[in-house]
């Protein structure tokens, strides 16, 4: 079925709870167990290579992520963008922040949201407390208060959307336009003692989603990434650490391997979370026959979600989740068929991704 997300010393939340101990005096959450490659400087940065997973820096063109790797930490569950870039905003891992899903149940909207883009499964936007989502006060509230100026460096046409809304409360927004802004944005701004800059690169997802890892297009998205990773390092002023990781990584799904969830009978279940592990409510013997056509597992599905307070619930969470067979893609209604890779499960592949050192 997969491995178990760490999240008690070598996970991506720990990496991100290391920094601010680092930087403040104290997080919110358990740091890293091995950290003595982090160093100890005034100004931190932080790369976040989205679907560079471990597993991706095999890539004959990601040298320079390969000659930077420190160790490998664990993505928390889902393996999926929008809950690790809430566990980084946070310090939390997601049974604490309660982002559980790509393709989220909101209750008090009865709708599954679509966490990325804010639209339903049919693409109509949703309006919505955006900027109260996480628990407060996030990591950028409390650097903030610790006079540590929060920066993030993003795509710019990413700074008004609801997803930047909902993550970087308290943070201050840098828009950049291609590899060599996000570059000159990141080393300008680490200029400045006191600061922790979030630098966000989405190449080598986007690439592996749409045309796979064996594409001249995946090529041309790992060498920009690695031109962002190594135009950093190069260019990064002194007084400031550089570090990257990634969100997740990528599991290539062929067309075979597509089980699309078509029968009438499993209309009656209600259905979100991602293609490797589906989140279901409805008739148990229901899920039961899913389980059985598709040739998954149904699981409790707080199992791997981090450290769960007693008596608390999840309102996202479903009643079970179906967690997809290895080098499967489940994919009933309203999910996204045409992809070449997928990720959100427990296998190494989603789930390992590099600690870099610059």
């Amino acid at each position: 079925m997969g491995k178990t997300p760490s999240y008690d010393g070598s996970g991506l939340v720990n990496l991100v709870s290391e920094i601010e101990r680092r930087m403040i005096g104290s997080s919110v959450f358990e740091g890293l167990s091995e950290a003595s490659s982090l160093g100890h400087e005034p100004t931190y940065v932080l790369v976040l290579f989205d679907g560079l997973g471990v597993a991706q820096l095999e890539h004959p063109d990601a040298a320079a992520f390969r000659s930077s790797l420190a160790g490998t930490l664990d993505a928390p569950f889902p393996t999926t963008t929008s809950v690790s870039l809430a566990t980084v905003a946070t310090a939390l891992s997601p049974s604490l922040h309660a982002q559980v899903a790509h393709l989220s149940w909101y209750p008090d909207l009865e709708l599954v949201v679509n966490t990325l883009k804010w639209v339903t499964l049919t693409g109509d936007a949703v309006n919505y407390d955006y900027g109260g989502l996480l628990p407060g006060p996030n990591l950028w509230e409390r650097l903030r208060e610790a006079r540590v100026e929060p920066i993030t460096v993003q795509p710019g046409d990413f700074q008004a959307t609801p997803l930047t809304r909902a993550l970087y409360r308290g943070a201050r927004f840098e828009g950049a336009w291609d590899a060599d802004d996000l570059v000159e944005a990141t080393v300008t701004l680490a200029a400045v003692p006191g600061r922790f800059i979030f630098t966000y690169v989405p190449f080598v997802d986007v690439a592996g989603h749409v045309t796979g890892q064996g594409s001249d297009e995946f090529t041309a998205a790992m060498r920009a990434a690695a031109g962002v990773w190594e135009g950093i390092a190069r260019r990064l002023p002194p007084g400031a650490a550089l570090l990257g990781t990634a969100d997740h990584g990528l599991m290539e799904v062929t067309e075979d391997d597509k089980i699309l969830v078509r029968e009438p009978q499993f209309d009656a279940l209600r259905f979100a979370g991602d293609t490797r592990g589906i989140h279901l409510w409805g008739e148990r013997a229901l899920m039961d026959d899913l389980a059985s056509l598709v040739g998954g597992k149904l699981v409790d599905p707080t199992n791997w979600l981090g450290p769960h307070p007693t008596g608390t619930t999840l309102s996202h969470l479903g009643e079970r989740l179906l967690v997809a067979p290895p080098g499967k893609a489940v994919i009933p209604k309203g999910f996204d068929k045409r992809l070449r890779c997928y990720h959100g499960g427990l296998m190494p592949e989603e789930v390992d991704i590099p600690l870099l050192v610059g």
